[in-house]
C-alpha cells in the first residue's frame, strides 16, 4: 500500500486573531477523526495557520483503506434446506452474494446456525474518501461569527479566495464553500501577492515561506519572540512578552518584524498599568522595563512587512500611540479630580443584580461581613470597612471604563491620592485576589478581609436567588470564588467557620426567594470544591471522601485533615487499618440499637481483645491532645501502631458472640476503636 503527503489549504480574507488556533487546531482534528472513522492509515497531522489561511498537512498517508473481510448473514439453517435441497430464501440470498448457494458456508451464534457469506472488500482509494471528509470538517469547525460574501449563499468566518488539497503532487478532485480545489496558493499580501503553483504537498513550509509567510503557527510565535527579545537588548531594556498578547500578535501577521518605537516620558507620570493596558489593549504593543523594573518610554511593535524604510514604520506607531497615551492621561487627570469616596453614592445607579440590587447595595453588605472577619483575624475593622464602601468606587471612573482590567488597581491609586489609610488602599487591589488557582492570596489584613467578604456575598446571593451553578453554565464565575475562598482560608491560615461566615452574608440580604436552606447549600456546593483543590494539591478521590464524610466547616481545618490522610493512605499499616474500619462500619450499621463505645474490661476473655483495649486506650491517651491542636499527620502516625492488635483481634474473636452482654462489649470495643479514627476522617472511605 502506498503513502503520500496530503496538503489541504483554504485561504482567506484576514480571521479574527483570537480565532485563528481554535480554527486551525480543529480543521486538523476533524480531518484526522475522518481519517480515522474511514480507517486510513497515516503519520503525523499537524496544523498551519496565519491571518489568511488554514491548512493541514498530513504524513505517510495511505492510498487507500485496508481491504477488509465482510460477513453477510443470511437465512436460519433450517429455513435454507428443506429435504436437502436449497429454498428460495437460500437462492434468493446466494443471488444477493453474487454467488451460487454451494459456495454458501455456516454461521454459528448462540441463536443457532445461519446461512452465511464472507467475501473480501477492497478498500475505497482515499482520493475518493478525501472530499466527504474535507467538507465534514469544515462544516464542524467553531467558527465565532458566520457571514456571506458576494452574491454566493455560501457562510465562513470570512470570505474565502482559494482552496489547495494536494495528495502527494496529485490535485484531489474536491470543493468546499464554493470554490474547487487545485493547486494555487498566495504569498504575502504585499511581498509575495502574485499566485504560486505548489508542487509537492511536503513543500508546503519551505515554498510559502520563499512567498514570505511563516505558515508554521511555532515558529512565527518564536520568531515574534526573538526578535522582541532582541530588540529590547539592543534598547538596554528588558521586553515583558505576555503570551495572550503573544498569541494575538502572531495572529495578525504572516511575516512578522520587531521594531522599537518611543513616548514622550512625560507619560510616565501616569502610573505604568495604564501605559500599558494601553499599549497592549489597542496597539498591540510589547513593553519594556528597565533593570529596576520600571516602564520605559519605549515599546516594540509587530510589522507584517520587511520595510525599506522601518523608520517610517516607527514613526508611524508612536505617531498613533501619542493619543492613546494622552487620552490615558487625561483620564487619570480627571479621575482625581474628585475624590473616591465622592463615587459612594454613583453606585447606587449601578445594578449588581436586578435580584440583589445595586452595586452599593453590595458594598454595604460586603462592609458588614469585612468588618467582622477583621476583627476575627486580628485585622482593623474600621479599615476593613472603609475599604468594602469604596471597593467598587473606581468601577465608575473614567479610566476603567476604558480599561476595565485596571478595576482594584485604579482604586489603589486613587485610594492612595485622596490620602486614604495604606492598607486600605492596598486592600482595594488586592479584594481581587486570587484570580486563579495558582494567584497569589491577599498579604494585608484588611484585603483578606475585603476579598472573602466581597466573595462570600456574590456566593450567598446569587444562590439565594435559584440561579447555582450547572455542568456548563457559571455566568457569576462561582466556582471561581468558591476555591478563591477556600485558597485564601487555607494559605493564609484563616481558621474561621465557614458556616458561621456564611450565616452572616446571608443575613446581610433583605430578602432571598430560596433563603431556605441556603446555608447548608452554599457550605455543601464550597466543600464540594475540595475534591478540585484536592486534585491540584495531589490528594486522591478517596482520600478527599473519607474527609468528606465528617462534619468539618473549617477549610483550614478540612485541609489539614487531606493532608494528614493522603500522607497515611501511603503508609503499609493504612490498607489493614481502612480495611478493619470498614468492616467494623458494616457491622455497627447492622446493628439496630447504638452501642455506645464504654468497654466493660471485667466481660474481656479473650487474650486479643484485652490487648485491643489497652492498645486503643493507651493511643486514645496519646492521640487526643493532638486532635485538639489539630495535629493530625502526627495523630495518625500514631495510631498506625494500632494495626497488629487489631490484626489479631479479628484473627481470634468473634465479636458477634452469642451471649448478648460480651457481644454488646465487643461491639463497644470495635466502636471505640472506629471513633479514634473519625476523630480525623472515615478512613474506611479508603477502601474504595
Amino acid at each position: 500500500m502506498a503513502a503520500n503527503t496530503l496538503l489541504i489549504e483554504l485561504g482567506v480574507e484576514e480571521l479574527p486573531p483570537g480565532a485563528i488556533d481554535a480554527l486551525s487546531d480543529a480543521l486538523a482534528e476533524g480531518v484526522r477523526r475522518g481519517l480515522a472513522d474511514a480507517e486510513v492509515s497515516h503519520g503525523e497531522v499537524r496544523a498551519y495557520a496565519t491571518p489568511r489561511r488554514l491548512a493541514v498537512q498530513v504524513d505517510s498517508l495511505a492510498d487507500s483503506q485496508p481491504d477488509r473481510e465482510v460477513e453477510k448473514r443470511g437465512p436460519a439453517l433450517a429455513a435454507a434446506f428443506k429435504d436437502g435441497q436449497p429454498t428460495r430464501a437460500a437462492e434468493g440470498f446466494a443471488r444477493s452474494c453474487g454467488v451460487g448457494v454451494d459456495a454458501l458456508i455456516h454461521l454459528e451464534t448462540d441463536k443457532g446456525i445461519w446461512l452465511g457469506y464472507r467475501e473480501q472488500q477492497r478498500g475505497d482509494a482515499t482520493t475518493a474518501l478525501l472530499p466527504g471528509i474535507l467538507q465534514k470538517a469544515i462544516a464542524a469547525l467553531p467558527v465565532p461569527k458566520n457571514m456571506r460574501w458576494g452574491a454566493s449563499r455560501v457562510e465562513f468566518s470570512r470570505p474565502a479566495h482559494w482552496l489547495v488539497m494536494l495528495y502527494g503532487s496529485d490535485v484531489v478532485k474536491a470543493s468546499a464553500l464554493g470554490l474547487e480545489a487545485g493547486r494555487t496558493t498566495f504569498g504575502h499580501r504585499f511581498h509575495a501577492p502574485q499566485a504560486i503553483e505548489l508542487t509537492q504537498a511536503d513543500g508546503y513550509l519551505a515554498e510559502l515561506e520563499q512567498a514570505w509567510v511563516l505558515a508554521d503557527r511555532d515558529q512565527r510565535r518564536e520568531r515574534i519572540r526573538e526578535q522582541v527579545l532582541s530588540e529590547a537588548e539592543a534598547q538596554e531594556a528588558t521586553a515583558v512578552i505576555d503570551e495572550a498578547l503573544l498569541a494575538e500578535v502572531s495572529g495578525l501577521v504572516e511575516w512578522p518584524v520587531a521594531l522599537a518605537g518611543s513616548f514622550d516620558e512625560r507619560f510616565l507620570d501616569v502610573p505604568a498599568e495604564c501605559l500599558i493596558s494601553s499599549m497592549k489593549a489597542n496597539q498591540k504593543y510589547f513593553h519594556l522595563l528597565d533593570d529596576e523594573g520600571r516602564l520605559k518610554p519605549l515599546f516594540i511593535t509587530i510589522a507584517n512587512i520587511d520595510s525599506t524604510d522601518p523608520q517610517q514604520v516607527i514613526e508611524g506607531n508612536e505617531k498613533v500611540i501619542r493619543p492613546r497615551l494622552a487620552d490615558a492621561a487625561f483620564f487619570f487627570d480627571t479621575d482625581r479630580r474628585r475624590p473616591l469616596a465622592s463615587r459612594i453614592d454613583e453606585l447606587s445607579g449601578v445594578v449588581f443584580q436586578k435580584q440583589l440590587g445595586t452595586l452599593a447595595d453590595k458594598a454595604h453588605r460586603s462592609a458588614a461581613v469585612a468588618a467582622f472577619i477583621a476583627g476575627r483575624i486580628e485585622g482593623d475593622v474600621a479599615h476593613a470597612r472603609r475599604a468594602a464602601e469604596l471597593a467598587k468606587c473606581d468601577l465608575v471612573t473614567e479610566m476603567v471604563l476604558e480599561f476595565p482590567e485596571l478595576q482594584g488597581i485604579m482604586g489603589r491609586y486613587y485610594a492612595e491620592h485622596d490620602g486614604e489609610p495604606a492598607e486600605v488602599a492596598q486592600a482595594l487591589e488586592e479584594q481581587y485576589l486570587p484570580r486563579f488557582a495558582a494567584d497569589a492570596i491577599p498579604h494585608g489584613r484588611t484585603g483578606l478581609a475585603l476579598a472573602l467578604a466581597d466573595r462570600l456575598d456574590t456566593l450567598t446571593g446569587i444562590f439565594g436567588i435559584g440561579a447555582r451553578p450547572t455542568g456548563t453554565k457559571d455566568p457569576f464565575a462561582l466556582r471561581r470564588a468558591a476555591i478563591g475562598v477556600l485558597n485564601i482560608l487555607i494559605k493564609a491560615e484563616l481558621n474561621l467557620d465557614l458556616r458561621e461566615l456564611l450565616e452572616l452574608a446571608v443575613a446581610q440580604h433583605q430578602e432571598l426567594p430560596y433563603a431556605e436552606k441556603l446555608v447548608d447549600e452554599v457550605l455543601t456546593y464550597m466543600l464540594d470544591r475540595f475534591r478540585a483543590w484536592g486534585q491540584d494539591e495531589g490528594i486522591s478521590a478517596e482520600v478527599y471522601l473519607a474527609v468528606r464524610a465528617r462534619t468539618v466547616t473549617r477549610p483550614l481545618d478540612f485541609a489539614r485533615r487531606l493532608r494528614a490522610v493522603q500522607a497515611f493512605a501511603g503508609r503499609d499499616e493504612a490498607a489493614a487499618l481502612a480495611a478493619a474500619n470498614k468492616r467494623v462500619s458494616n457491622i455497627l450499621g447492622k446493628q439496630e440499637v447504638d452501642v455506645g463505645s464504654r468497654v466493660d474490661a471485667t466481660l474481656l476473655q479473650e487474650s486479643a481483645e484485652q490487648a485491643l483495649h489497652e492498645a486503643v486506650s493507651a493511643q486514645r491517651e496519646r492521640v487526643m491532645p493532638l486532635f485538639a491542636e489539630g495535629r493530625y499527620a502526627e495523630a495518625l502516625d500514631t495510631l498506625s501502631a494500632l494495626r497488629e492488635p487489631v490484626d489479631a483481634f479479628f484473627d481470634q474473636v468473634m465479636v458477634m458472640a452469642d451471649d448478648p452482654a460480651i457481644r454488646i462489649n465487643r461491639l463497644a470495643l470495635v466502636a471505640s476503636l472506629r471513633g479514634l479514627f473519625l476523630e480525623v476522617a472515615d478512613i474506611a472511605q479508603l477502601q474504595q
